[in-house]
């Protein structure tokens, strides 16, 4: 077990380092999110490739060479998403990113508050497929709007660490900050497992209907 740990904080890093080198809007951890999301849509018209090249605007970034494209791709295709898609398994949920206790900072409160508002935001936009409604099931729905209250604390959590960023605090209120916003990821974190089950139902009830329906061809 400890092996194929270290095999996939490999596989990260080495997908962090292309997203970095071919000048990625988004950093690793909303890509992830991002991905997962639109692995998990119920928008059965969704292209892995758009959703890629979506990443750096529509177009991807120009490669010095073929060699560059192809392992870009290989390691977005079948590496990071092919991975991802195993979270749609009950018994494997997906997990933010795991990131180690901080000492109590204004700094460190900034960092972690937008870190999970990026990954709440890459995991919505992803969901909904570059549109501005989707019909979601119920339980997603839900747990979408929880997504979207649980980024509005984190939000305000980060606003306040940047405009007191120079300022002194009681280490003890600022500990108390950084707990929340972990609090705050284990229901994100869930809420967003809750969406990607009840997409994963509505999916194959979709290809179930279509099947059933489908005239026979004489």
């Amino acid at each position: 077990m400890a092996k194929a740990t270290k095999l996939d904080q490999l596989s990260d890093q080495v997908v962090t380092a292309l997203l970095e080198k071919h000048a990625c809007p988004l950093p690793f951890h909303a890509v992830r999110a991002l991905f997962m999301g639109n692995i998990a849509t119920p928008d059965m018209t969704t292209s892995t490739m758009q959703t890629i090249r979506d990443l750096w605007g529509g177009e991807l970034p120009k490669f010095e060479t073929k060699q560059d494209a192809e392992i870009l791709m290989m390691c977005l295709m079948q590496g990071l998403w092919n991975g991802l898609s195993a979270y749609q398994n009950r018994t494997n949920p997906f997990k933010l990113t795991r990131v180690k206790s901080p000492q109590p900072s204004w700094e460190a409160l900034a960092r972690l508050s937008l870190l999970r508002r990026e990954e709440i935001d890459g995991f919505i936009e992803g969901l909904f497929a570059g549109h501005e409604e989707i019909d979601l099931p119920e339980k997603a729905h839900r747990a979408t709007n929880m997504l979207g209250e649980i980024r509005a604390m984190l939000a305000g959590l980060h606003g306040l660490a940047m405009k007191n960023n120079t300022t002194p605090t009681d280490t003890q209120e600022l500990d108390g900050m950084i707990k929340q916003v972990r609090e705050l990821s284990i229901i994100a974190e869930k809420e967003i497992n809750v969406a990607i089950q009840s997409c994963k139902r509505a999916r194959a009830q979709m290809l179930e209907t279509y099947t059933a329906e489908k005239p026979v061809l004489h």
